[in-house]
């Protein structure tokens, strides 16, 4: 006999709803604790599934109730608001849709990352709140200066060396002077902090070989890189590389109704915002460096301009990572040189000795200059080789019929 066990789950509790040959139960409440969770995980038998949304402490409660029943699902809870909407809406009531759902086989999942996994996707977020942060507070001391008419800094860099000597040689009244200093020290403990956010996923980049393949790609740096697989988990449980563009948000939007034209919008924007904002952020990099990115995001910028190109180009990288991913292979217009020196910074970066001696390192190549020139040169080569390539395509008129539309019978 089938059961499924609905719970909603909240900071301190749980609300229960058991599915039984078609009918609903309430079954109480359960605390939010690890005793009372596993003693509730003793009450149920060994055949029954358990649903629960996707939230803060989910995975806890996964974790908890898996030995003790079949299967732990994890709901999305978006999609379950579009799916089952109503205007009564209460614990009990979300309780029995999970359970309902899941019976019926309606219930839209959510893949649950393995232990791994999730411990670099909570490195990954914790260096994006200490980045955010850490961007924060400079934003606070630039508008200091900028309320008391202080002009912008000489030197390249406000928060180095030089420029924080610029800054205490300006005027400024002694609570703003005050409040700078409590923000330089704040900057420091987060520079520590990142420092050792960026060490531990180093460690984890030197043991994956995806994180290193994907450094392969000009512009992807070891947190885009680890950021990607993070994110991206398992790549057999993407079909093709348009469930990726979709699963990151960069696919655009689709309005199409009876025999009328499709009308495509803006990226959608919906999944991994933090995947997202990384893979546009490469697409920076990307631009700027010799290759047939480069080329394609000129190509896109004289059509529609840079904004639209970076994101073109932010989704043709993930395209470029699923096959990567997939076919388990180097990108092809790699420059090893390049490669050489990502990886050994992230070798230093992870904690390791520095090579001291007469013998060239793994990433020489890099600081010789012809080298590094010749490999250019091959990027270069095939930037003008994909320039000639879409030189040649030829843009087609829209036909007159709109495609799938049906013909009217004429009657004589």
């Amino acid at each position: 006999m089938r059961r499924v066990i609905g719970m909603d789950i909240h900071r301190t509790f749980a609300e229960v709803v058991i599915w039984e040959q078609g009918q609903l139960r309430r079954a109480g409440r359960v605390d939010m604790t690890r005793t009372a969770l596993e003693g509730f995980g003793k009450s149920l038998q060994a055949s029954d599934e358990v649903v629960v949304e996707a939230t803060g402490n989910t995975m806890s409660v996964v974790r908890v109730l898996s030995p003790f029943v079949a299967r732990v699902v994890i709901a999305n809870p978006l999609q379950v608001r579009a799916i089952a909407h109503a205007h009564v809406k209460t614990d009990k009531i979300d309780a029995g849709v999970l359970a309902s759902l899941h019976a019926a086989g309606f219930l839209p999942e959510v893949w649950t990352p393995p232990a791994e996994t999730e411990r670099l996707r909570r490195l990954v977020a914790r260096r994006n709140q200490v980045v955010r942060h850490r961007t924060r507070i400079k934003n606070e001391v630039h508008s200091i200066l900028h309320a008391h008419l202080v002009p912008r800094c000489p030197h390249a860099d406000l928060f180095g060396r030089l420029g924080r000597a610029w800054l205490k040689r300006q005027i400024l009244p002694a609570d703003e002077i005050a409040a700078i200093d409590r923000h330089f020290r704040e900057l420091d403990r987060l520079a520590e902090d990142l420092e050792l956010l960026d060490r531990e996923i180093a460690q984890s980049g030197l043991e994956d070989p995806s994180i290193k393949r994907l450094l392969t790609i000009a512009g992807v740096n070891v947190t885009v890189a680890a950021g990607l697989v993070a994110a991206i988990g398992d790549i057999k449980r993407f079909s093709s590389p348009q469930k990726l563009v979709s699963y990151i948000g960069l696919n655009p939007r689709v309005r199409q109704s009876g025999l009328g034209f499709a009308q495509h919008g803006r990226i959608s924007k919906s999944g991994r915002s933090h995947a997202r904002s990384m893979l546009v952020e490469a697409a920076w990099a990307a631009a700027k460096a010799p290759g047939p990115l480069h080329a394609f995001f000129v190509r896109i910028r004289a059509k529609r301009g840079h904004q639209i190109a970076a994101v073109a180009v932010a989704r043709k990288l993930a395209v470029l990572c699923w096959h990567l991913l997939t076919k388990e292979a180097d990108y092809l217009w790699a420059r090893p040189a390049l490669v050489a020196k990502k990886i050994r910074d992230m070798e230093l970066a992870s904690g390791q000795p520095m090579k001291k001696g007469g013998k060239p390192g793994s990433a020489y190549a890099y600081n010789v200059k012809t080298l590094r020139n010749q490999e250019k040169t091959i990027a270069e080569n095939a930037e003008h080789a994909y320039e000639h390539l879409v030189g040649a395509w030829q843009t087609r008129r829209p036909k007159n019929a709109v495609r799938g539309r049906l013909k009217t019978t004429r009657h004589e």
